[in-house]
């Protein structure tokens, strides 16, 4: 399980962006977003690395 804080994430359009683009890196994650925090919490088996690349390429660099 992953947990991620993504500054930018500000709205429902941010959510869904963030949540396609974590789907992309692995379309089995499990992901769940707390916008007052935040936070992003991902399900998935592969690697960090990989999520968080689609994060930045989709806009959205976690911290």
């Amino acid at each position: 399980m992953l947990t991620l804080e993504i500054p930018n994430m500000t709205c429902g359009h941010c959510v869904r962006a963030v949540t396609e683009a974590v789907k992309a890196a692995d379309p089995a994650a499990r992901v769940e977003c707390d916008l007052p925090s935040h936070r992003v919490q991902v399900d998935t088996s592969v690697a960090r690395e990989a999520v968080v690349a689609q994060l930045t390429e989709a806009g959205y660099t976690p911290n």
